[in-house]
């Protein structure tokens, strides 16, 4: 298991430097000039070529890699054009909320795709198979974006204990400086009326940004359940007389569960980057919205740490899904340890 991680975690650090260059050379070849866009239509020539000067644009675009990949190693991500501030600082801040949305939704994946996932498989081609499937295609289809608009509108006119925008009511006068998330840090401080407000504040995006994964996982859930339950050795377990509760739960869904973590690991890293949609129709403080800011003004070096960081969300949870397939079943970390 310890080489089968060390292979993977090298392999996913080289593809983690490929994005980081990558990333950078596209950034580099957009057209539009950098320091313009910072400055305005009213700077003079001599103020937009200072600033090209001080952001080493006028450098061969290979020296501008290897000075950018040489801060990368020191964790110096550059100075954004934004808000004048180094990107790492930008995205510590915002990266605690879109980080606590993300896992919020992840947890309401996880909660709700699976168990209606085994439901569908063992009620098979009934009335709750059926519904079930139905619910699964509505939230695959079903944009995020149009969810979060029609979500808002019911809690506007029939669900107001639900708000709409923001991330907590600003009345409550709560700042989150332990670990960045509202509902750990409420709980640290001992503060059940923040952490109450921060719940009412994070259900509706969490809904919007849960739905397509909710609808994809179930349906995956279902077909494996379907698949494993179709081998010998489940048909061998039923020969011996053993519950069919106990055969679903521990037999069953432990080999099917392999496809469903897969794709829930993906969909971890993956709404780092794509919950942008949400995070702006709701107003939540996140690295996505600070994403969409940056590239509009064409900062580079915050668009690049936007997508870096993704990257790297990205790598974590590879890492992570191989880590458990490997524990949940051996075949799959003996064939990476072969192919070695």
């Amino acid at each position: 298991m310890a080489f089968y991680l060390t292979k993977r975690a090298l392999s996913l650090l080289m593809v983690l430097l490929g994005l980081a260059v990558m990333i950078f050379v596209i950034a580099r070849i957009v057209p539009g000039d950098p320091a313009r866009i910072a400055l305005g239509p009213l700077a003079t020539a001599n103020q937009v070529a200072e600033l090209r000067q001080e952001m080493g644009l006028n450098d061969p675009i290979y020296v501008q890699l290897w000075h950018y990949l040489v801060g990368l190693a020191q964790g110096d991500l550059g100075k954004s054009l934004l808000t004048s501030r180094p990107v790492m600082s930008d995205i510590l801040q915002a990266l605690p909320a879109t980080f606590e949305l993300v896992l919020a939704t992840v947890i309401l994946q996880i909660s709700i795709s699976i168990p209606l996932g085994v439901l569908a498989a063992y009620y098979r081609d009934s009335w709750i198979d059926n519904i079930t499937r139905i619910l699964s295609l509505l939230g695959v289809v079903i944009p995020g974006f149009v969810l979060a608009i029609i979500l808002q509108l019911l809690a506007s006119y029939y669900f107001t204990s639900f708000p709409v925008t923001g991330r907590l009511d600003p009345s409550l006068d709560f700042q989150a400086n332990t670990t960045g998330l509202l509902l750990i840090d409420s709980v640290i401080a001992g503060r059940p009326d923040v952490f109450i407000d921060a719940l009412r504040y994070l259900f509706l995006p969490a809904i919007a940004l849960a739905a397509g994964g909710i609808g994809q996982v179930m349906r995956i859930t279902r077909s494996a359940m379907i698949e494993v339950g179709s081998r010998d050795f489940i048909e061998a377990a039923r020969a011996y007389g053993i519950p069919e509760r106990v055969i679903t739960f521990r037999y069953m869904l432990r080999v099917a569960s392999v496809a469903p973590l897969t794709i829930l690991g993906l969909e971890f890293a993956s709404l780092i980057g794509n919950a942008f949609v949400v995070e702006f129709v709701f107003s939540w403080p996140g690295i996505a919205s600070y994403g969409v800011r940056t590239i509009l003004q064409k900062d580079l070096n915050a668009v690049i740490g936007v997508v870096l960081v993704s990257g790297v969300f990205f790598v974590i949870a590879n890492l992570t899904i191989d880590v458990l397939l490997g524990i949940i079943d051996p075949r799959h970390r003996i064939r990476g340890a072969q192919k070695a």
